[in-house]
């Protein structure tokens, strides 16, 4: 297994500037229910939108509903990689806005158990992901393992909350993990307000927030922005299609569209890209 493991690092390894020119974002709540899926498929929209190679993986296992939202649904996942039973041009899905997506289902919580040979073709078929510009993963809400294995392989963290107490405090509950149990570099974590009243209202919440992290936890929060309340999301919803594309002048969508800029404007000069995100997959393995 060791032998295996460091060969393929070091195939990995020959390909890592490619493997680092694209940019994963995890994004990421404490609890359900705050949007973060349908943030992070917007996201993807107007990525896309940018002319950028988008792949959208949904990773929130067991609970996965991308493909609602998209009204999509992929005849193969992510498990069918890890068998080795299709290659990853076989499962990755048109969406039918600009990028693909990739339904994770149970996929990740497979490579717990994995064979070598299994794990050796899987980063194989994940190498050749290294065509998308940006690589944005809806992770579960919580901070499971898996959870917290994302967020400590992605360039950008973004944190989804909404102005609940109970939202506010589970973000909270993340950004600890993510400031003393994981190496990602706090200049990488973002939060997003979402369902604000109004513009006040989310810069409160942030504020709350991101004053407990520095003055707790010393680490710097960067705050993207707030969506606000809006029918047309749910109208969106209800007719499987992003909010942007159902609406391009709603006040989320606006909104979102100045989040995504502020985004652009942070982009890390040093990524880990895609390398960081399977090199952790192989150091999982070995431990």
């Amino acid at each position: 297994m060791e032998k295996q493991l460091q060969q393929l690092r070091e195939a990995m390894t020959s390909d890592k500037t490619k493997l680092s020119n694209t940019r994963i974002i995890a994004v990421a709540s404490g609890k359900g229910g705050v949007g973060k899926s349908n943030i992070a498929t917007n996201m993807a929209v107007n990525f896309a939108r940018q002319g950028k190679n988008v792949v959208l993986f949904d990773a929130d296992l067991g609970l996965s509903n991308i493909n609602i939202l998209l009204k999509v649904l992929p005849q193969y996942n992510l498990i069918d990689v890890i068998r080795k039973h299709r290659k990853m041009k076989d499962v990755l899905a048109d969406s039918g806005y600009g990028f693909q997506f990739l339904g994770g289902t149970q996929g990740f919580s497979g490579l717990a158990n994995i064979t070598d040979v299994m794990l050796d073709y899987f980063v194989q078929e994940m190498m050749t992901l290294s065509f998308a510009h940006v690589i944005i993963i809806d992770t579960g809400a919580g901070i499971g393992k898996t959870v917290t294995s994302f967020l400590s392989s992605a360039d950008d963290v973004i944190i989804i909350t909404t102005p609940e107490p109970t939202a506010m405090a589970d973000a909270y509950g993340i950004m600890k993990v993510l400031a003393v149990d994981i190496d990602t570099q706090p200049s990488s974590i973002h939060l997003i307000v979402n369902k604000a009243k109004n513009h006040q209202e989310g810069l409160e919440v942030s504020q709350r927030i991101t004053q407990a992290c520095e003055n707790i936890l010393s680490i710097k929060i960067r705050y993207l922005g707030s969506v606000p309340e809006d029918p047309s999301i749910n109208k969106a919803v209800m007719h499987q299609v992003p909010f942007s594309v159902f609406n391009p002048k709603s006040k989320a969508t606006v909104a979102l569209k100045a989040i995504m800029h502020r985004l652009q404007n942070q982009d890390s000069k040093q990524r880990k890209g895609l390398f960081g995100l399977l090199e952790r997959m192989i150091l999982r393995q070995e431990n």
